[in-house]
């Protein structure tokens, strides 16, 4: 996939960077997304891959449920749930970090630019991600869920004005990176300058696409991109 063509870096912009986890720190979308089939196909509803990952990507849990519902007339067995959590914990006890997300975030430290992370993973295991990562220790305490906004998660705005509040910074002077359109658009709803981050090799060729007409202010396709456009010098 071709990048669009860049804009001049955002350096001096903005005060704080927000992060999306999955897919843009941690490569865990393909995992869970093979978890999900296997135990829907177990269940009674055979998808294909691709096609669960397309109604799937940057949902909050009980928004896929829904959608599930809405879209094929399925509802979960009263085993599904416990299985799925099951496997799912199995699943991130071994997760990559995405490569050169740690980079990212030793740049903005060494920078002195604060940071959150802002996830529709429920909290257990958003924090179960980044440990298993190794990014839990950079991330520290501003790793925020949508229990923390009523459960308002993504493309509401919520969860990103409240990380943003969380770390003292208006939300105007904020980057948020993000890779789906719920995320990109919880962003810009937020009123911050978003980017979209395309880096885990999972990408439709469609994606930067729509993530531009969403509003983001540029697409990139690797952490290297990414730490260009925010002007951060990374060591070699």
């Amino acid at each position: 996939m071709t990048a669009p063509t860049h804009s001049p870096t955002l350096a001096g912009t903005f005060d704080a960077v927000l992060f999306d986890l999955d897919g843009v720190l941690v490569d865990s979308e393909a995992l869970a997304a093979d978890v999900w089939v296997r135990t829907l196909a177990e269940h009674g509803l055979p998808l294909a891959l691709n096609d669960f990952a397309h109604l799937a990507v940057g949902q909050t849990f009980p928004n896929v449920l829904v959608r599930l519902s809405d879209l094929h007339g399925w509802t979960p067995t009263d085993a599904f749930l416990p299985t799925l959590e099951t496997r799912f914990n199995a699943a991130f006890d071994s997760l990559d970090a995405i490569e050169g997300a740690r980079d990212t975030l030793e740049a903005l430290r060494r920078a002195g630019v604060p940071f959150a992370v802002g996830s529709n993973s429920e909290r257990g295991r958003l924090h179960m991600k980044l440990a298993s990562a190794g990014l839990a220790e950079l991330v520290g305490e501003h790793a925020y869920d949508p229990s923390w906004v009523g459960g308002r998660g993504k493309p509401e705005p919520d969860l990103y004005a409240l990380a943003a509040a969380q770390l003292g910074v208006d939300i105007t002077r904020c980057v948020v990176v993000e890779d789906s359109v719920p995320g990109a658009t919880a962003g810009v709803r937020a009123g911050a300058t978003v980017i979209g981050l395309l880096a885990t090799g999972h990408a439709h060729p469609d994606d930067a696409a729509h993530l531009l007409a969403a509003g983001v202010n540029r697409v990139v396709t690797s952490h290297a991109q990414l730490q260009e456009a925010l002007g951060l010098a990374v060591p070699v």
